[in-house]
């Protein structure tokens, strides 16, 4: 455990940081199915036209910023619509108000809220709520560094070994039209060595996936830490190894896998041109 200064706030329990993520990403969840329910239009548009923000996006994570600075009014706050503010506390929330934003658009019953709490650069605590089918994802880092997964509540854990052509694998694709020439060419070379492919449309969800074995891997390039920061943790906890780190088009890659399967995909993805050749693990900045 590392050692604080006198002067520092001391250390946050993780379970704390995950009894109000859960309850706060359970009240997101509420608003974003009642917006669903309604006319859901595009409120603007981001990286590219098809890179789009809803009203709902917005007032999510507006809602999400209210209940955690209610209730940790010095902790600092990372979230894909809004201003990232600063703290003092030591603890960063990492919020993706909704992980899916297209399918959302769409009608299609795939799309998150996404709550990660992390304490001196690490990510101790995780929530993310698959909001049309009402399924809690959560974990947190217990005092000794280990961590737990459940899906309501339950224990999970990732599929048994099998060899790369019998795993499915989910993917997804850059918003930048480039970038997406060059993932589709990687895929053409990587569908052939495995079971089969899957574009789900939320990496949440798709790294949750891998978590609780519905999944074999998960990879994509073009996310960004609010994408998989609580998940990660789920997947971690579910016996996943993850890594970011930079892809063959020069942004953000995810790859995700039980950690028994790990390197086998890891060659793959290279062998298929996700990743540089020479890559090598190493966490890339947001």
């Amino acid at each position: 455990m590392t050692d604080h200064p006198a002067s520092a706030p001391p250390a946050p329990k993780s379970g704390d940081l995950l009894a109000l993520a859960v309850a706060t990403a359970r009240a997101a969840a509420d608003l974003v199915r009642e917006r669903s329910a309604g006319v859901v239009e595009v409120a603007a548009t981001k990286s590219t036209a098809t890179d789009v923000v809803t009203e709902a996006d917005r007032d999510t994570e507006a809602l999400i910023r209210q209940l955690i600075t209610r209730e940790r009014p010095e902790d600092a706050f990372f979230g894909e619509e809004g201003e990232e503010t600063t703290g003092t506390s030591g603890v960063r929330w990492i919020v993706d108000p909704i992980d899916g934003t297209v399918n959302f658009l769409y009608g299609l019953p795939r799309y998150a809220v996404s709550i990660a709490a992390e304490y001196a650069g690490e990510v101790v605590a995780g929530a993310v709520i698959d909001v049309p089918a009402g399924t809690l994802y959560a974990a947190f880092r217990q005092p000794d560094g280990s961590v737990a997964a459940v899906r309501d509540g339950e224990p999970i854990a990732v599929r048994p070994p099998t060899e790369l052509a019998q795993r499915l694998i989910a993917t997804g694709f850059s918003y930048d039209a480039g970038l997406r020439r060059v993932q589709a060419e990687a895929l053409v070379r990587l569908l052939p060595v495995v079971r089969d492919v899957r574009r789900i449309g939320s990496a949440a969800l798709d790294i949750c996936g891998v978590a609780e074995g519905t999944l074999d891997g998960y990879l994509e390039e073009g996310l960004h830490l609010w994408d998989h920061a609580a998940a990660g943790l789920v997947a971690e906890a579910a016996g996943a190894r993850w890594e970011a780190t930079t892809g063959i088009g020069g942004r953000r890659f995810v790859i995700v896998a039980p950690a028994h399967g790990y390197d086998e995909l890891r060659k793959a993805a290279v062998q298929a041109g996700f990743l540089p050749v020479d890559s090598l693990p190493g966490v890339v900045p947001d």
